[in-house]
């Protein structure tokens, strides 16, 4: 009976109304890869592609009840985190990933928006940085992100190229133990690059930027899902890397208007 379970993945994250990030976006890409899905909302938004005009915050010990149900019930070869603002609730996130060490695990750690602004409070990024990234198999910052995590501030290194990538990467790497990617959706050279390093080395990604993208809100999330997906397949660390790069590629090229100024990202089969 068990060698025909076929793997599922989980996302714990927020939710967005708009479906264009968060939860609906992971779920899309675990989709996309021919994996189910398993959810733990750990926040609800109230957005569109004007803003977030609400947050409502889901009580710690509904997270917890949340993976309770979830956890050694389904075959979850991977997880992703993403939008984690409540201590209290990442503590949670935290107590039970650990009993799961044959959970792949990618956390995406949603702390700064484009314009530099920080998303979540001092306590919540401290809980991410003590509780989750030790126990990460790879963490996906972008590069405003990077640069938190180091204690640096934003734009640190305006040129963004490859080499400041890479040693953001590095000192991440030795701070936490985990495997990185610093994606380069932040970058101005002619190619997006994303930086990969691990206990193999420092690889790069590169792809070309998609003229005039209908909508790129999303990537980060769909990025850290499809990422989660090739490794519940069975890809090592790099070609899964590559795959979720080239995932994203595709769903931004193929992004559409569903409404008026409402872009979202494609799909992907």
């Amino acid at each position: 009976m068990n060698e025909k379970l076929h793997p599922c993945c989980l996302t714990i994250a927020g939710s967005d109304s708009g479906g264009n990030a968060g939860v609906q976006a992971d779920l899309r890409a675990f989709h996309s890869y021919g994996l189910h899905g398993c959810t733990v909302f750990a926040a609800l938004t109230a957005q569109n592609p004007s803003g977030v005009s609400a947050i409502h915050q889901v009580p710690a010990d509904f997270v917890a009840a949340q993976l309770d149900a979830v956890l050694g019930t389904y075959a979850i070869g991977a997880l992703k985190t993403g939008m984690l603002s409540d201590a209290d609730s990442i503590a949670a996130v935290a107590d039970r990933l650990a009993a799961h060490p044959e959970i792949a695990k990618v956390v995406d750690p949603v702390m700064v928006a484009t314009s530099g602004a920080r998303l979540v409070a001092d306590a919540a990024m401290e809980a991410i940085e003590r509780l989750l990234l030790p126990m990460a198999t790879v963490v996906t910052p972008n590069l405003p992100e990077a640069e938190a995590l180091l204690g640096l501030p934003s734009g640190a290194g305006r040129g963004g190229d490859a080499s400041y990538a890479a040693d953001l990467a590095r000192r991440i790497r030795e701070r936490f133990g985990c495997a990185v990617v610093v994606k380069g959706g932040h970058g101005t050279g002619d190619s997006a690059v994303d930086v990969l390093v691990s206990a193999e080395g420092v690889r790069e990604f590169s792809m070309p930027w998609v003229a005039n993208p209908v909508s790129t809100h999303g990537t980060g999330c769909s990025f850290a899902a499809a990422l989660a997906a090739e490794l519940a397949l069975g890809a090592t660390l790099e070609d899964a890397v590559r795959g979720a790069k080239g995932y994203v590629h595709k769903a931004i090229e193929r992004a559409m208007f569903v409404g008026e100024g409402c872009g979202v990202l494609g799909f992907v089969s």
